[in-house]
Order: C-alpha cells, then structure tokens, then sequence
C-alpha cells in the first residue's frame, strides 16, 4: 500500500514537468518569431522601395523670369523649342566663368553653329552685376550669349531651383570674391535636363554631349 501511496503522489510532479517544459517551448517559440516581426517591420518601414525615394526629375529647375541685359523681364519659355545651356557666374570672374562660356561657344560652333542652341548666363552677383553689366560681358566672347540678372532674392531662388551653390568670400583677390558650382546644365528642347558639362571633362566628351543635344 506504502509502494502505491508513493507512486500515486510522484505522478503529478513528473507530469506538470512535461508540460513546464512544452508551455517553455512555446514561449520560445513565440519570443523568437516576436523577435523577426519587430525586426522585419521597421525595416520595411525605414526603407521603402526607390521609386520612392528617388525624387523625381521634375522637381529639378521650371519655369523663371529674370532681366535681360535690355533691362525686360526674360521669361525661359522663350528658350522652348531649342536646347540650352545654362551657366551660373559673374562678371568679375577671374577664369573659370569666361573660361566655361569660351569653351561652350566652342563646342557649340563644333557640334553644328551659333543658332543650334542657347547659352544662358545667370549672374550669382546682381549687386555687382545689372542689365548693363552681363549684356556686355555676353558680347566679350563673339557669339550669341543671353545675360540675364535680377534682385538678390530672386537670384537666390533660381540658385536654389536648380541646385547651384555660391557663395561671397570676404577680403578675396579680385576675380575670386565668389565661390559658386561651376556646372553647365543641359537642357532638351522640352526644357528637361540632358545632361551636364563639368569643368574636368574632356573637350570629346564634352562635345559628344553637345552633338547629341542639338541632333
């Protein structure tokens, strides 16, 4: 009787050990697949598919008016129908604005003649540099170039329209008081950018770009 008294109050502890043990399981289980749920979720939520991400195009430059060097407002739709080119400098640049303009006057006679496109220039320094001032710098280079200028916070606004970075440096040398992306912009005949000219590319390049934007 002893024997199966024992036997009878040994029982119960052994089977609540199985089920301690199953009921541990589970929650490992379940803790696990928490863990991939937490994990998985934020990831997908902190990196969403690149189309969304990626900004789109049309959100790069659009429509301005600024002043021409006849002291008219200049609106880009009259560049529609034709490419261009669009540069941002200053008059008092020392090389790299009448360089890149010299060089795009180059390239424009090479790849086909002066009417094939338009080269714009923005001054970035209205201060120094009104209607009079780009209308004749433009015609330094012997070529059809538009100069165009407005107030500062205008400037400001096509700078930031079209991602162009510049900057006044205090107490600089003459011909370096500005430091700006010296970047020419492309643009099709629908006024969607092309492509780019930057100073490091080779004259082949360079022209290759040219070609096939005006062809």
């Amino acid at each position: 009787m002893r024997h199966r008294e024992t036997v009878t109050e040994e029982a119960p502890p052994r089977n609540r050990l199985v089920r301690v043990r199953l009921l541990l399981w589970v929650l490992v289980a379940l803790a696990v697949i928490g863990a991939i749920a937490l994990y998985a979720i934020p990831l997908s939520e902190t990196h969403p598919p690149a189309a969304r991400t990626k900004p789109a195009e049309s959100s790069f430059g659009g429509a301005f008016t600024l002043v021409g060097a006849d002291g008219r407002p200049f609106s880009s739709q009259a560049l529609a129908g034709k490419p261009y080119a669009l540069y941002f400098g200053f008059t008092r640049c020392g090389d790299v604005c009448p360089t890149t303009l010299s060089r795009l006057v180059k390239l424009r006679r090479e790849a086909a003649n002066d009417q094939a496109m338009h080269i714009v220039f923005v001054t970035i320094d209205p201060a120094n540099d009104g209607p009079k001032e780009v209308g004749q710098y433009a015609t330094l280079f012997d070529a059809p170039i538009i100069g165009l200028t407005v107030s500062q916070a205008q400037i400001d606004q096509v700078k930031k329209q079209f991602g162009i970075y510049a900057q006044a440096v205090p107490n600089a040398p003459m011909g370096q008081q500005m430091e700006h992306t010296a970047i020419v912009l492309l643009f099709d005949r629908q006024g969607k950018l092309a492509g780019t000219i930057r100073p490091d590319d080779s004259d082949s390049d360079a022209l290759a770009k040219v070609r096939k934007l005006v062809s």
